[in-house]
């Protein structure tokens, strides 16, 4: 069990080394000066000059690739020169000095996401952490969405196999699945948000919450989030659908379900006591890629409706240029889908204590 663990917690700190080392050198050799568009068309010489220095762009592109790593670490090494791009600045780092060590310290701190080029040097972590929860609340409502329907429909499905129930739901799922994100939102945003206001009570975009005239107290609406919860739910609905049949009637033809029905046992109870769980573990898959996935499909749904969530924040710096909070949102996708697919295995083992 121990070897195990160890073993999945090396895998994952090489995927995201390897994630780290692709977004570097993937958004680093994008075309345009960083340091130009954050001055402007009307910068000097020495400006962007000092201007490179102080966010390293004067390094080669090995040295910016060696600080920026030792930027995330949780502990690095930091030059004891005040002019050096590595010196422990405090309004920089959080964090504790550990020793002295050659011309510099070793200190344990909070992994350094770098600042906005755009944003008055507003912390990349800053950024995230205003953002990612309203990503992570239209994600869990999608996937809510999606199994509570998906496996009902599924369920529903297999109990009448190839009746026109059947038939009908697998053509809608199969409609799901086809339809793109972006023109789902579209479509559902002008249909419901426009055309049925008057009904449906629906905004084509906006936010959860509001802030009050005075900026400080939140005005919530989750009314708002039932258009982008429901477009970014529609696809994994229609793959639980489908999974869920297809899983259930193969479970179905398994001895002890005969058994059990020979027993007189209800179908509810067959489905629910003896069925159900054991049909969950390709459901299970599904709905981990699709919640990851989720954090980063959902740019389109978010932009669409205007949702302020990490998707549209992408969408936004790629705009600008802005690649601290690109590499930054991009790096913390992928470590929550590392850590969604290690939190499955445990849900397996849970579900089958034979895998």
């Amino acid at each position: 069990m121990l070897k195990n663990f160890v073993q999945k917690t090396a895998y994952a700190l090489l995927t995201v080394f390897g994630v780290v080392t692709v977004i570097f050198f993937l958004f680093n050799v994008l075309p345009g000066d960083p340091a130009q568009m954050m001055l402007g068309q009307n910068e000097t010489q020495e400006q962007l000059q000092q201007q490179k220095e102080k966010y390293g762009f004067d390094k080669s592109i090995g040295q910016q690739y060696l600080y920026y790593i030792n930027d995330l670490l949780p502990i690095s090494w930091h030059s004891s020169n005040v002019k050096d791009f590595t010196y422990f600045e405090e309004n920089k780092y959080n964090g504790t000095q550990l020793f002295s060590l050659a011309a510099g310290s070793v200190y344990i701190k909070t992994p350094y996401l770098r600042t906005s080029f755009q944003r008055q040097d507003q912390k990349v972590l800053d950024i995230i952490k205003q953002t990612l929860p309203n990503t992570a609340i239209l994600a869990v409502s999608s996937i809510a969405i999606a199994l509570i329907i998906g496996i009902f429909l599924g369920i529903i499905s297999a109990l009448q196999k190839d009746t026109w129930i059947d038939k009908s739901i697998q053509v809608l799922s199969t409609l799901g699945m086809s339809l793109p994100s972006f023109f789902s939102a579209i479509l559902a945003a002008w249909l419901f948000g426009y055309v049925l206001k008057e009904y449906t009570g629906l905004n084509m975009t906006g936010n959860l919450y509001e802030l009050d005239d005075f900026g400080e107290e939140k005005i919530f609406h989750f009314k708002n989030l039932i258009l982008p919860a429901f477009v970014l739910g529609i696809r994994p609905l229609a793959v639980v659908v489908q999974l869920m049949r297809s899983s259930l009637l193969e479970v179905f033809q398994q001895d002890y379900i005969r058994t059990a029905r020979a027993k007189g046992l209800s179908a509810y109870s067959v489905i629910i006591n003896h069925s159900l769980k054991n049909a969950l573990n390709p459901v299970v898959t599904a709905i981990s890629g699709w919640f990851a996935s989720m954090l980063a499909g959902a740019v389109f749904v978010e932009y669409i409706f205007g949702w302020n969530g990490i998707g549209k924040e992408i969408v936004d710096a790629l705009n600008t240029l802005d690649l601290p909070i690109i590499m930054g949102a991009v790096l913390t996708i992928a470590i929550i889908f590392i850590i969604i697919n290690i939190l499955v295995d445990i849900i397996y083992k849970l579900l089958d204590p034979r895998i």
